[in-house]
């Protein structure tokens, strides 16, 4: 559970930056990404000793949970273009989910 105390941790200081770079859109894209990230952790962390076939289903549901957000993002953000501008918030996205996912590793202790 310490680990993904320290994953929210690295991911709120992620998200603080992304809104320091790119504003509050940013911050929107960066806590979907958080949110996305942290719950992919949780869903491969108890099939970490597994079998293969069980730890692949796991991991490719963090995929797909990475996957839907970052469409539904892109699809809010497009549709509503005056309330959510596309570029920053998926910046933001991007900006907090690929330092986490090079992490990923360390969390999943």
């Amino acid at each position: 559970m310490r680990s993904v105390l320290w994953l929210l941790i690295v991911g709120l200081g992620l998200v603080v930056i992304a809104g320091v770079v790119g504003g509050s859109t940013a911050v929107v894209g960066g806590s979907v990404a958080l949110l996305a990230q942290t719950w992919a952790v949780l869903l491969l962390r108890p099939v970490m000793g597994a079998p293969n076939p069980q730890f692949m289903a796991r991991w490719l549901g963090g995929m797909a949970i990475r996957f839907i957000a970052l469409a539904s993002l892109v699809v809010w953000s497009v549709t509503h273009r005056a309330i959510l501008p596309p570029l920053p918030a998926t910046l933001g996205y991007l900006g907090v989910l690929l330092p986490l996912l090079f992490l990923e590793t360390r969390f999943l202790k």
